[in-house]
């Protein structure tokens, strides 16, 4: 044990003074000042493009669900109480198929707005942009949910 102990009793001038030094003694330390802002990169040209074709796009499937949805509702009123097997009926399915197919028109869009959004996200600029694209295909998404949903039901009772 005492041979472990001697390791430690060696000449204090092989090791630096914990003292305090004169420099150390003077000055004073100012903590700095909160978080530094940092503010998003602007979104780019080609971003922004990008972003205008899909908002295009999606405004064209959504143009075609509207311009067809009354035909669909027509056939849908028509087929209120039919089974399967009876044209009416039939023929409202068809008319739900079309709009089924406008509206996933409308998804992928979104889908894409999605990505968008995420990408600009993790590159940090600004998507604010992007965010209210993102904003207005919902709405529409939904628009054309519920005219769905409503002529499915017109036909089911």
């Amino acid at each position: 044990m005492s041979v472990l102990l001697a390791g430690c009793a060696t000449s204090s001038e092989d090791y630096p003074s914990l003292a305090l030094r004169d420099f150390e003694r003077t000055g004073s330390f100012t903590a700095p000042d909160a978080r530094p802002t940092l503010t998003p990169a602007p979104l780019p040209t080609d971003t922004r493009e990008r972003l205008a074709a899909l908002a295009a796009q999606l405004d064209q499937a959504h143009a075609r669900f509207m311009e067809y949805a009354p035909t669909a509702r027509r056939l849908a009123n028509q087929a209120t109480g039919t089974q399967p097997g009876d044209d009416r009926w039939a023929s409202a399915q068809v008319a739900f198929a079309a709009l089924d197919s406008e509206r996933s028109q409308s998804a992928v869009v979104l889908g894409d707005l999605d990505l968008l959004y995420a990408d600009t996200t993790l590159d940090f600029v600004v998507r604010e942009e992007v965010e209210a694209a993102r904003d207005a295909s919902l709405v529409k998404i939904r628009q054309e949910d519920a005219i769905l949903a409503e002529l499915r039901g017109l036909v089911e009772r």
